[in-house]
Order: structure tokens, then sequence, then C-alpha cells
């Protein structure tokens, strides 16, 4: 009998988070972008236009409890009823510089990327249309942020958003990460990096490309265990890397 209620609890809890985020939540005003769910057209929404706002936020964690760890929810089911212990960032620890990036390509072939390294900070009222508007190196509550600028997605062919961990150990299972797209019209899109791989440096996290006219935001939440040259060459942008390092000033 206790079994068959933890039982009950359980499908409660997984089956009611999987229909609020598929489909969107009004309660949260948030479409999450899933591997069941993975696309959405911000065209159709009439989101098209103005500023999308893409953010860059993450918690250190030390606690497992999540998606990967179901299973344990079904021998202690009301673990998920207390959170993911979170802790700050101290001296104990080790602080883990989590960076958002862009690769770009433009309808004239224009090809590049957007990111701390090398100062690459971009534009938002000219090519490439993307500009990046700060680094942050502490996982703040703001965390890092871009914006694309839609009032030229005629000229925009595609764009790969990514995030990378700078000079560190790999940590990303460390981490809660979560890339959120807030376009001018419409709910915000939310794309968490939960999957668990330790070693793993960079992530392919979103595309939104240009589709016969659409614009159509993909998720891909792909993990490599190199850095921007190898997310290249996994999506075939053809360009020539180098060392990079920050600029001493960010934006």
């Amino acid at each position: 009998m206790i079994l068959g209620a933890e039982m009950g609890f359980l499908d409660g809890l997984w089956g009611g988070r999987e229909a609020d985020f598929d489909s969107g939540n009004a309660a949260t005003n948030a479409i999450e972008l899933t591997k069941r769910h993975h696309q959405v057209s911000l065209t159709k929404q009439g989101a098209a236009t103005g500023h999308l706002r893409v953010n860059l936020s993450w918690r250190m964690r030390t606690s497992d409890i999540g998606g990967s760890s179901r299973e344990s929810l079904f021998r202690h089911p009301f673990k998920a009823l207390k959170p993911a212990e979170i802790m700050g960032h101290g001296q104990s620890m080790v602080n883990v510089d989590l960076d958002l990036g862009c690769l770009y390509e433009l309808m004239d072939g224009t090809k590049g990327v957007v990111q701390p390294l090398g100062g690459y900070f971009g534009d938002v009222n000219a090519a490439p249309y993307v500009k990046l508007s700060g680094d942050d190196r502490f996982g703040s509550a703001s965390g890092e942020t871009m914006y694309v600028n839609l009032d030229h997605r005629e000229e925009i062919k595609r764009l790969l958003v990514f995030v990378y961990i700078y000079d560190q150990t790999p940590a990303f299972d460390r981490t809660h990460a979560i890339v959120t797209l807030y376009p001018s019209n419409g709910p915000r899109i939310e794309i968490h990096l939960d999957e668990r791989h330790p070693q793993a440096r960079s992530c392919a996290v979103v595309m939104i490309e240009n589709v016969k006219g659409e614009l159509v935001v993909r998720r891909e939440v792909k993990f490599v265990y190199g850095f921007q040259a190898e997310l290249d060459r996994l999506y075939g942008w053809g360009l020539q890397w180098g060392r990079g390092y920050k600029s001493k000033v960010d934006r």
C-alpha cells in the first residue's frame, strides 16, 4: 500500500513536470525545449522582431537531486520536496567560469564568433547583429547576456549559441546551468544543461536558424570535450581558430 502511494506520488511529480514544460506553462510563462519537443518557431509566435535577449545563468551544486537522480526518488520520494543543495562561491571550492558565445553565419556568407575570448563582443546595430553585454565570471543572478537584433533577421542565416568553460577544470556536472531566450513577444524559452558530461568543456546549446523566412529555435545540447574549434567542426562553420584570451575590461 505504501509502495502504491509512493508510485502515485512519483507519477504525478514527473508527469506533471513534463506536461508543464513541454507545452509551455501559463503559470511561469515559459516554454522548455526538451529532447521530445525540441524546437519552436519565433515567426509563428509573432516574436521574430525586436531584440532577442539570450541569458546564461548558473549555480554551483553538490547534490545530484534532479534529472539524473530519479532512481533515488523511488527509494526516498519525499526528497523531491527538498531543493538541491546549492553552494555559494567561496575559498573552499573551485569557481567555475562559464562563458556564453555565439557562432554566426549571415546570408551574404559572412561567418564569425561573438565571445569574451579575444574581445569579440559583436554589434547589435550592424553585422553580425549579435552583441555580448559582458562577462560574468562568478555565476551571479544576472548571469551573462547576449542580444540579437531580429529586425535584421533577413540578413541572418543561422546562429549557434554555445557555452564553454574557460581555462578551468571541466565541471559541467558541478553546475546547474540554464540558457533562457527572451523574445520581444510571447513566453521565454528555456534550455537546461542538466546532462552529466563531467569531462566536457563546451556545449552547443541552441540553434536559431532562418528556414525559408521562418525563424526557428532548435534545442541542441551537444557536449564536446574540446573548445570552439570542435563545435565548429561539428556544425561545419569552417573558421580558423587559435589561442584566445579574455579582454581585461569587460563590457
